[in-house]
């Protein structure tokens, strides 16, 4: 299979987790920003909220592309995983530090 095939597939499997994720994905947002204007007093307490919310992320898009993975043949799989990631990395890149880790 070419990347050019997952394209279209991977697209889609990101704007339906951008649409069923829409809360996370502004509650990372707002963590962002939290952390952004904290004191100094606070900002490691923000941050570690904000990467709970990142990791939690990673998680559903992994789960997601993995479940995906798991009706392919070894070879598409890993071709496939790694478009996934890299489309991740493209548009998602909050979520995309960890995606290959998990």
């Amino acid at each position: 299979m070419s990347r050019a095939r997952f394209a279209d597939l991977i697209q889609r499997q990101l704007e339906l987790f951008e649409h069923e994720q829409a809360a996370l994905i502004a509650d990372c947002e707002h963590a962002e920003r939290a952390y952004d204007a904290a004191d100094r007093e606070e900002a490691e307490e923000r941050y570690s909220e904000y990467l709970d919310l990142v990791e939690t992320g990673t998680d559903v898009l992994a789960d997601l592309r993995d479940n995906f993975a798991m009706t392919m043949d070894e070879e598409a799989a890993e071709e496939y995983e790694q478009a996934f990631n890299r489309a991740v990395a493209n548009q998602l890149p909050r979520f995309a530090l960890e995606i290959e880790n998990s």
